[in-house]
């Protein structure tokens, strides 16, 4: 049940980040507050239904950190260097990409300077991460499956002969 929900929260998390990436639309402070929200009902929910150890609120991080990055402020230096120590699981090229798209909703937010995008460049150069952009939804995790040894011990198991085994020799 857990490694279901790890592989279901994974989706939900590349499929709402490849639309971030891709819509200049959803772009906006209050859509980074939307996603908050959203994301905390569902750790409330892995909580309630006691699925914290299934590693299904890890993969939902780089969401986490893309609506933390549509919230915060982007003007100064200081916000540059807030924006790199907070965005560690995005990549330089989604982080740059989200701030290209990022599109104020009401008049009392500014679009992102070149110059502060520049900044956050300048800052993330030494980053040696991949250069993806998009999520591959289609990632499956292994599964795993406990082993659970038996107290039987092979030399008292009795093969009946209606199943037609043989070929199977005791050693």
């Amino acid at each position: 049940v857990q490694q279901v929900f790890r592989q279901i929260f994974y989706l939900i998390n590349a499929v709402a980040l490849n639309n971030l990436l891709l819509r200049k639309d959803v772009c906006s402070w209050s859509t980074g507050m939307q996603l908050r929200f959203n994301i905390s009902q569902l750790e409330e929910w892995l909580h309630g239904k006691n699925l914290q150890q299934s590693g299904a609120a890890q993969t939902l991080v780089p969401l986490i950190q893309a609506a933390q990055l549509l919230q915060l402020k982007k003007k100064t230096s200081e916000d540059a260097e807030a924006i790199c120590s907070l965005c560690t699981s995005l990549t330089t090229q989604q982080i740059i990409k989200i701030l290209n798209l990022y599109t104020p909703v009401n008049e009392f937010e500014e679009r992102v300077t070149v110059a502060f995008i520049r900044n956050i460049q300048k800052h993330l150069q030494e980053r040696n991460d991949s250069s993806q952009l998009l999520l591959d939804f289609k990632h499956v995790f292994p599964v795993l499956f406990p082993f659970n040894p038996s107290s039987i011990t092979m030399d008292s198991i009795h093969l009946p002969a209606s199943l037609n085994l043989d070929f199977l020799n005791k050693v």
